[in-house]
Formats: C-alpha cells, sequence, structure tokens
C-alpha cells in the first residue's frame, strides 16, 4: 500500500507526463502527415486517425527500450540505496525532471526556440542528480554516449537520406519520360520499408506478448516475407491506379492550359486555401500587386510556396506548391489558384523573422538551380508521401514517448517495489498511455496549428521530401533499437542540411543551421539547472532526501 506522499508523486507524476506527452503530440506529430494532408493524399481525420494507430503502436511496441535508458543511463541506480531515503528521494527526482522538461519545453515555444524533448528529458535526468549525489553521481560515459549520437545522428541521417535520393535520382528523375520509373520504384520503397520495420520490432523482442528473443532467422524471414507481400500488392494493385489516375490528371493539365477544361467547382476549402495564400503574399511581399504577380507568373513555369502549418519540436514547416497562372475556375477575376501537387518540405526559423534582399535573391538564385518535379513525379511521390507519414510516426511514437513515460516508468516501479535498483521492464499500459497522450495533443491542438513566420533552411521537392523523412526514420529507428535516445529534430535537421547540400551548393541556409545547433545545444545546460532548482526545493521542505 503506497503512502500518502508517495501517492501524491505518483500522480503528480502522471499528470505531468501526460500533459508532456501532450505537448509532444499537439506540435511534433502533425511533422509526419503534415504533407499528405497539404497534398490532399489523405484527409485530416484520415490523418489523424491513421497517426493515432501507428503513434501508439511505436510507442508499445519499441519505446520500453529507449525508457530504460531515460531511466537508468544517466543516473547510477545503486548510489539510492546508499541513503536513508533513497526510494523517496528517486521519486522526488522523477517528478522534478518531468517539471522541468515540461517548463523548459513551454518557455523555448514561447520564444520560439526549436528545442528537442530528448534534450530536455536527459538533462533534467542529470541536474537532480547533480542536487542528490554531486558530480560523482552522474554516468558520465552514459551522458557522453547520449551527446555524441546528437552530433553523429544528424551526419548519419543525412548519408542516408542522400543515399535514398541519388539512387532515386539516377533511376527516376535523370529520366526524359519518370512516371514508368516512378511507378515501377514505389514497391521497393515500400518493401524496403516494411522489411526494416518489422525487423526492428522483433530484434528487440515482442514483450507485449512475453517474448523476450526471437531467433535471427526467423526475425530475417519474417521481415522479409512481410515486405514480399506489401511490395506485391503495391505492385499488382496501388500501381495500375495511380497510372490510370496521374495520365487522367495530365490530360486535365494539358486541356486546361488551352481552356477547354474548367476543372471541378471551387470547394470551401479550395477558398480558403486560396484566400489564405493572398494574404500571405500580401505580407511577405508588400510591394508587388497581385497584377504584377500574375504578369511575372505568366512569363515563367516554376511555381512558389505557399506556408502550411508544421509545427513541432522539428524546426520544420511544409510549403504547398502553387500555380500563379490564371485561374481557370467560373470566376471572372484572375486568383491565384491553388493546384493539387504534393507539398514540399522546408525547415524554418523558429527565432527570427527577418529577411533581406540578399537572401531573397540568393533564394531565387537557388530556385533556378533546382528542377521542379514534374506533374507525374510528384503525383507518384505524394502518394510515397503516405508510407513516409506513417514510418515517421510510428518511429516517432516509438522514440518520443519515452521523453515522456521514461520517468514516470521508475516512478512507478520504484513507488510499487520500494526499490530503486528495480530494473523491471516498462509497463505496456504505461506505455500506452504515453501514447495516448501523444495521439490526444495531436486531435485537440496538432490540427489546428497555423504559423507562418521564418526564413527557409532549404527547399526542398516532393521526391527529394521522401527521402529526407525515409532517411531520418530509419536513423531514428535504428537508435531506438539500440535504446539510445536520440532527437527526431536533429535527423530530419541533418537529412535536411544533406539533401539540400547534395542537389545545390547554395541551397541551404547555415546561418539559420548553426542558430539551430545552438539551441540544440543550451537545451541541455538549461533542463538540467531547472531540475537542480526543483530538486533543491523539494530537499529544502524534504530535509531527509538528503539523509546518508
Amino acid at each position: 500500500m503506497l503512502e500518502e506522499t508517495e501517492l501524491l508523486l505518483v500522480l503528480v507524476g502522471f499528470m505531468i507526463a501526460f500533459a508532456l506527452a501532450f505537448g509532444i503530440g499537439a506540435n511534433d506529430v502533425a511533422n509526419s502527415f503534415g504533407t499528405s494532408v497539404g497534398s490532399k493524399v489523405l484527409t485530416l481525420k484520415t490523418a489523424c486517425i491513421l497517426a493515432t494507430i501507428f503513434e501508439i503502436g511505436g510507442s508499445v511496441l519499441l519505446g520500453g527500450q529507449v525508457s530504460a535508458t531515460i531511466r537508468g543511463g544517466i543516473i547510477n541506480p545503486e548510489l539510492f540505496n546508499t541513503t536513508t531515503n533513497g526510494a523517496l528521494a528517486l521519486m522526488y527526482g522523477q517528478v522534478a525532471s518531468l517539471a522541468s522538461s515540461c517548463i523548459w519545453m513551454l518557455v523555448a515555444t514561447f520564444f520560439k526556440l526549436p528545442v528537442s524533448g530528448s534534450h530536455s528529458i536527459v538533462g533534467a535526468t542529470a541536474g537532480f542528480g547533480l542536487v542528490l549525489f554531486g558530480l560523482n553521481g552522474i554516468q558520465w560515459m552514459g551522458i557522453l554516449r547520449i551527446v555524441i549520437s546528437w552530433f553523429v545522428s544528424p551526419l548519419l541521417s543525412g548519408l542516408v537520406s542522400v543515399l535514398i535520393f541519388f539512387i532515386l535520382k539516377k533511376v527516376v528523375l535523370v529520366k526524359e519520360h519518370p512516371l514508368e520509373p516512378a511507378l515501377y520504384i514505389l514497391p521497393f520503397f515500400y518493401a524496403a520499408t516494411v522489411i526494416i520495420n518489422v525487423f526492428s520490432v522483433m530484434y528487440g523482442g515482442l514483450s507485449i506478448f512475453g517474448v523476450r528473443e526471437i531467433k535471427l532467422w526467423i526475425i530475417l524471414v519474417a521481415s522479409f516475407a512481410s515486405g514480399l507481400v506489401v511490395g506485391l500488392i503495391v505492385f499488382f494493385v496501388v500501381r495500375p491506379y495511380l497510372r490510370k489516375k496521374i495520365l487522367r490528371r495530365l490530360e486535365e493539365i494539358e486541356r486546361s492550359k488551352d481552356g477547354s477544361y474548367k476543372g471541378p467547382e471551387e470547394t470551401k476549402f479550395d477558398k480558403f486555401k486560396r484566400r489564405t495564400m493572398e494574404v500571405y503574399q500580401r505580407i511577405r511581399h508588400p510591394r508587388q500587386t497581385r497584377a504584377a504577380a500574375l504578369a511575372a507568373a505568366a512569363k515563367s513555369e516554376d511555381s512558389v510556396s505557399d506556408v502550411v502549418p508544421y509545427r513541432g519540436d522539428s524546426p520544420t514547416v511544409q510549403m504547398e506548391s502553387v500555380d500563379l497562372r490564371q485561374d481557370t475556375r467560373a470566376s471572372a477575376e484572375p486568383e491565384v489558384l491553388i493546384t493539387e501537387n504534393p507539398t514540399m518540405i522546408v525547415s524554418k526559423n523558429l527565432g527570427s523573422e527577418e529577411s533581406n534582399n540578399a537572401e531573397s535573391s540568393e533564394d531565387e538564385e537557388t530556385q533556378s538551380e533546382i528542377q521542379a518535379n514534374r506533374p507525374e513525379e510528384a503525383q507518384v511521390f505524394s502518394f510515397a508521401q503516405i508510407l513516409s507519414a506513417i514510418f515517421g510516426s510510428f518511429v516517432h511514437g516509438a522514440n518520443d514517448v519515452s521523453n515522456a513515460i521514461g520517468p514516470v516508468v521508475g516512478l512507478w516501479l520504484v513507488a510499487i517495489s520500494g526499490d530503486p535498483l528495480d530494473s523491471a521492464p516498462a509497463p505496456i499500459w504505461i506505455l500506452f498511455y504515453g501514447g495516448v497522450g501523444i495521439s490526444v495533443g495531436l486531435w485537440m491542438w496538432g490540427r489546428k496549428v497555423m504559423e507562418t513566420v521564418g526564413n527557409d533552411l532549404t527547399t526542398i521537392t516532393p521526391s527529394s521530401g521522401v527521402c529526407i523523412e525515409l532517411g531520418s526514420a530509419v536513423t531514428v529507428l535504428i537508435a531506438s533499437n539500440l535504446g539510445i535516445p536520440i532527437s527526431t529534430t536533429h535527423c530530419k535537421v541533418g537529412s535536411v542540411v544533406c539533401v539540400g547540400r547534395f542537389r545545390s551548393k547554395s541551397n541551404v541556409n547555415w546561418k539559420l543551421f548553426v542558430n539551430i545547433v545552438i539551441a540544440w545545444i543550451v537545451t541541455l545546460p538549461v533542463s538540467a539547472g531547472l531540475s537542480a532548482l526543483v530538486m533543491f526545493a523539494f530537499t529544502r521542505t524534504q530535509p531527509t532526501l538528503l539523509s546518508p
């Protein structure tokens, strides 16, 4: 039976953990499915349902491995047995780490700083350990291993994304007629992704079914069999459907050029997007009249981009391809026509809203160097965005749920057993609890986020966007299996920068990238300091926590 103080700590810890998971879901999960919604491949409701399923699935199947590192890899658990009230001190410490993480993420969000939940929780755990045991209480090799991974993971993620993009470029993008090559490579994308996911889940053991270890040959057979089945379904069912749809869409585009195709009646959502685009253009280019914009657009086939919501731990937003040619709908006045082209992923500066003429000039030069996706490419890779969205959502649940429930797992196990050394696996229901918190945040806040500030880190087309998502997701998934709590932010930014640099020498805003790295570095010491302050306050009210 829990004592009154212990019960109160458990209740407070669970409430804070849910709030932390809620915030992660509200800010981060939209990153995965935003591109698919923006390109109309998925409806908002369908995207939220898929995100809920795969976020919870990732947290339950793989979240426990990372949460174990959060619980025991930062502070030596044996030190808590050297004090009189070690179990109670650990419980207070877990509450302090949760509280300080929430405080720091709230402050960072207010100041629009792109911080990492992984950084915050690791720093907070180290912070209360310093108060209780001093410098000798921290497992510095564990901290060093995690910190190194934060710098290695962006590079590794970037290299994986560049490799995928290089293959895609050689096989599809350089072809004069890319439709058929793109359709043929799509089943391989899906098969490879399923193989990686199934292997990762089974390699860590299916603890939810009571299976701790599975033979390697069984894992390999199951992984490749699953990938083969999915690949065949995509090849024989999805591919013909996409070909028919894309050819019909290309025919409509050709007919619209000579005015023979009027297009479907404008929906309320289309009207909202069109008006939002007009307002955005007037804000960003106040001196440029719409007539001038339309005249300039008539001379070029290049598209411009409309920023749509894309919030979260990762400093990225989406940009939807927009055609500024004259509207072919029934309206008598020429208006901005928002096409069904897939969105482009770019990184945004959450800390600065300034831009100057020199930067605008550089952006124009960069755009001229980058060939935009042709319609058939865009249509194929918009469908591939469903794959990257599901994969990214699953990985996000596997890695980021540990940020919220890692401390609360330790809190619960100590409260139940009274043993600070309890290394039992994370209970499935707590992992599920964290996944639900993330999903609730998505449904309530994530779908309402509307912010369009900042400068672009790099510009990316739908095809390269898929490569970035897959590369970063693969890296995070590997780290989750190794129990390393790396940041999804780091991996995605690393992929964005590397692919952007690979495509064009001037296609990266290095000043912005440096600012993002500084925000990463600052997070750990700040969260550690906040946690130390909270724990110090606890020791003032409960002096026995420091009793030898």
